[in-house]
């Protein structure tokens, strides 16, 4: 069940992080800043090898870490080994995540999805962890696909669906080698978000109010988080037509 007490309150985007300070973003320093405030915690998880579940937004390691190249090829060996740039700090498994917060602060996770088929490794192993934790935990997705395989795996853990409304500032289709521009418009509608039986929805501050979000508040009943929240228009926009912001680059 999704506890609205839990959840409905300023969601730190990837941990309360500050790259200036060497807080970097979705690592231990991050989330420990985030729990010391009373915030709730967003972060994201991709597949290493052989679906391990890391805590990781990008597709590769070159950003943020001293190292190069896809992290679905990442180790358990490499785990221990590498350190983001300036930092004696390691990439967290969502094992390590889970030990860390330890109840201390609700989760809401983001499984990152490049619209391929589903890792079928990577998503049991999410639902195992997830299953065992003893904590406020909520997982979303942007792809519908991945959320009805978690929905199957793990029916009691609150889950939701991420979007916005598919197009950049320039009007192009985000993921355009991948969606085309009628799924990116039933994407944005939810309209493929059925299969899924979201608990919750997190909506493209930027791009609120919809009718469709207005529908899914007020008549569905669902909450809404709006990200990412980085303005004090933003901000405005999240008090007004959304439960919740999954914000950053100040503190709540």
């Amino acid at each position: 069940m999704f506890d609205r007490t839990q959840f409905l309150r300023p969601i730190a985007h990837r941990g309360l992080h500050d790259a200036a300070r060497g807080v970097i973003e979705n690592t231990s320093p991050a989330f420990e800043a985030a729990v010391a405030k009373g915030y709730g915690i967003e972060c994201d998880l991709r597949p290493a090898a052989g679906g391990l579940p890391v805590v990781f937004h990008d597709e590769t390691l070159d950003r943020l870490v001293e190292g190069a190249g896809p992290v679905a090829a990442l180790t358990p060996a490499d785990l221990a080994r590498l350190r983001y740039k300036g930092q004696d700090t390691s990439i967290l498994s969502f094992a390590g995540l889970l030990d860390l917060v330890a109840g201390r602060a609700p989760l809401l996770v983001e499984v990152k999805s490049e619209w391929e088929p589903p890792n079928l490794a990577f998503l049991g192993e999410i639902a195992r962890l997830t299953l065992g934790y003893r904590g406020s935990l909520a997982l979303m997705s942007f792809d519908p696909a991945v959320m009805a395989v978690l929905k199957g795996l793990a029916p009691g853990i609150p889950r939701g669906i991420v979007s916005g409304l598919y197009k950049d500032e320039h009007g192009e289709t985000w993921w355009r080698e991948k969606i085309d521009d009628a799924r990116a418009d039933r994407l944005a509608k939810l309209l493929e978000s059925g299969p899924v039986e979201p608990a919750f929805y997190a909506y493209h501050v930027k791009a609120l109010p919809t009718a469709t979000t207005e529908m899914m508040r007020k008549v569905m009943g669902l909450p809404l988080f709006a990200w990412t929240v980085r303005s004090p228009e933003d901000r405005e926009i999240a008090r007004r037509w959304a439960d919740a912001p999954i914000f950053e680059g100040f503190e709540a």
